[in-house]
């Protein structure tokens, strides 16, 4: 598949403060990729990077162009939606439409109607009287009738109920599967975007602390559901996290060998979420 994006070494400061530190991947298409972390871990950093809304050091390419340099020519295949509805609150979706289509060269009218049948928005109505599910269904019309090549999305179902949220994830990835498309997906709903994933970045301080496919992320801890009278000797086996509950504990364990971990506990597989924790309580 080809790569669409790379990034080698790339970091960024504000003054004495390292907003990203390192952080090397590869995007390419047919990949999902998850971009994970607490506010201040890098996220924003990264996507304005990737945006070519700000400079940078180290190595970063969209589609073998320069961000900053080749901005107006890397828009034209990579879009972005965020949890904030940045559409004209005065104009009408028709007006908006019309507007979409006279600027972006590879924008389809007859795509977004077709999408627009899907939902109850009506082309009469001002984007001031939407839902704000509304104005994230109408966005993400819009965006996947420009035919990008890239999506990148931050927070992008940030308030809106359980069915608009299906509503948004069944459309995307309908969208994401009729071409060579990849997409970044900026979430801390780890557990409603999981399934949709092939590949997960994790940040924690802008530093890198995972980078992979799903697969390798939650088979690198050992899950151990602790037994009563092993919760010393789980302590001293050196566990990246242990989760206390009201009557129970669950240890986290990398690297150790399954037949002592045994001795501690019933052992499974994590969940993404379960690592993603895991890996931010871990100290480095």
């Amino acid at each position: 598949m080809e790569t669409l994006i790379k990034a080698k070494q790339l970091s960024k400061s504000y003054g004495r403060f390292k907003a990203l530190m390192d952080v090397s991947f590869e995007l390419k298409a047919g990949q999902v990729m998850g971009l994970l972390g607490h506010n201040g871990a890098g996220k924003s950093s990264l996507i304005k990077s990737l945006l070519g809304a700000h400079d940078f050091d180290g190595e970063l390419s969209v589609f073998g162009l320069s961000p900053r340099k080749d901005r107006v020519n890397i828009v034209r295949d990579l879009a972005y939606i965020s949890d904030v509805a940045m559409l004209p609150e005065w104009m009408t979706v028709k007006q908006v439409i019309n507007f979409v289509s006279g600027v972006h060269p590879k924008f389809s009218k007859d795509a977004v109607h077709e999408f627009l049948k899907k939902t109850n928005i009506q082309l009469s109505t001002r984007i001031s009287r939407l839902s704000k599910g509304m104005k994230v269904q109408l966005h993400l019309g819009l965006v996947m009738s420009s035919q990008a090549k890239v999506l990148i999305l931050d927070e992008p179902t940030l308030g809106l109920d359980l069915m608009f949220r299906e509503t948004f994830y069944q459309h995307l990835m309908q969208w994401f599967e009729q071409d060579d498309r990849a997409l970044i997906i900026a979430s801390h709903e780890v557990d409603e975007i999981a399934h949709l994933l092939t590949d997960v970045l994790i940040l924690k301080r802008g530093k890198p602390v995972f980078m992979g496919t799903i697969a390798d992320a939650v088979t690198q801890l050992t899950k151990v559901q602790l037994l009563p009278e092993q919760y010393h000797a789980a302590e001293v086996a050196r566990p990246v996290w242990i989760q206390h509950g009201a009557n129970s504990r669950v240890g986290y364990y990398r690297n150790q060998p399954p037949e002592k971990l045994a001795r501690l506990g019933e052992l499974s597989i994590p969940t993404l979420a379960e690592v993603f924790l895991a890996l931010q309580q871990e100290e480095q």
